[in-house]
């Protein structure tokens, strides 16, 4: 990462910081993932040579840019989907002013319903930043989307780790993906589809 992106995503954490330190509504917050955290994704897109990345709840694409600046050198692309108008425009005018907007394609819609209509193997590595209960009905849409050597990626599974024990449960019971909890950030779940599994 280039210095000036490094500012820049500096400056929108910062400001994301500073508009959600008021706000008692959760909802009303930008809820970014920390700096670790979304730097631990992009070493993983870096790593796997991801090609394909789904982003689940862009808020104001802090994010979003970290991991448009790792598949710029993997020759991929990430969708990043968000359910709020609103923030999906704050998202695409902070992507082009990140200079990463040829990288990533922001999804006004719901997370389930995109992954509902991509295609079985389509995806390289998912990323889950969004509502946490609802990960566990995604499951067999993200199971089936996930290319062989997939990874999920989850936030806030120490912040919020009860709200994710569900989901970590499911993912544990399949059998066919490597599990593993990192104190980064928030916490980030990572959950491995095995080759060799089923």
């Amino acid at each position: 990462m280039n210095k000036s992106l490094a500012d820049y995503l500096e400056t929108l954490y910062r400001q994301g910081r500073e508009h959600d330190g008021p706000l008692a509504d959760r909802l009303l917050r930008l809820r970014n993932m920390t700096p670790a955290a979304a730097g631990l994704v992009a070493t993983l897109i870096r790593v796997q040579g991801s090609r394909r990345v789904l982003e689940i709840g862009t808020s104001n694409g802090y994010s979003a840019i970290w991991f448009g600046d790792a598949v710029r050198d993997t020759g991929g692309h990430l969708e990043t989907v968000e359910i709020d108008p609103e923030r999906a425009t704050q998202a695409r005018a902070n992507i082009a002013a990140a200079g990463v907007s040829g990288q990533v394609t922001v999804t006004e819609g719901d997370g389930a319903a995109v992954l509902a209509a991509a295609a079985d193997g389509s995806v390289d590595l998912v990323v889950l930043d969004a509502e946490r209960p609802a990960y566990v009905d995604y499951w067999p849409r993200l199971r089936r989307v996930l290319s062989p050597g997939g990874v999920i990626a989850v936030d806030n599974a120490v912040s919020h780790g009860e709200q994710v024990a569900a989901f970590r449960e499911t993912v544990t019971a399949d059998g066919g993906f490597a599990v593993h909890l990192h104190e980064v950030g928030d916490g980030v779940l990572t959950a491995v589809h095995l080759r060799h599994g089923t």
